[in-house]
């Protein structure tokens, strides 16, 4: 395994269902802080289906750039690591690039962050194309960078479980 030690074998065959439906893809990402774009940009050619990244890390960042209601982070809004917000995150993306499908994270690395409510581990992502939207929450286990890694992982093989 190369590309952040997410698996090579998934990394292609999330590029080979995009190619075969002629689909671009663009994401937004907060606790990975853009290792979605970089495995997705390391293979050679990506410049033709891969239309932009986001590393909107700050609450200001996922409102100023992918339009993010504000709501969502006032004190009694979900807050950034929820499904209201990747969802608004992965919309914003579609409209902001005009691509066929968004995937956004968000979550708490750690090892600082976590609550009772929200542990660190816990990551939301969203995939959305064509109109149609899916969220799914998760805990993962691990230090920081095996976090971020499981939620790389997790978008990649969500892409393969969305797009048939």
């Amino acid at each position: 395994m190369s590309r952040l030690e997410v698996s090579d074998d998934t990394v292609l065959k999330v590029i080979s269902r995009l190619n075969s439906k002629k689909l671009t893809i663009a994401t937004a990402e907060s606790c990975t802080g853009g290792w979605l774009a970089q495995v997705l940009t390391s293979v050679s050619g990506s410049s033709e289906w891969f239309r932009s990244g986001f590393v909107t890390y700050s609450n200001q960042s996922k409102q100023d750039l992918l339009n993010v209601p504000s709501k969502y982070f006032c004190c009694d809004g979900p807050g950034a690591v929820s499904e209201e917000v990747v969802g608004a995150m992965a919309e914003g993306t579609i409209a902001v690039c005009k691509t066929n499908l968004a995937v956004a994270i968000s979550g708490i690395a750690g090892p600082e962050g976590g609550t009772p409510e929200k542990p660190v581990g816990t990551v939301w992502i969203a995939w959305r194309w064509e109109g149609r939207a899916q969220t799914k929450g998760f805990l993962f286990a691990g230090d920081r960078n095996q976090v971020r890694l499981a939620a790389v992982e997790a978008a990649l093989l969500g892409i393969l479980r969305f797009i048939p």
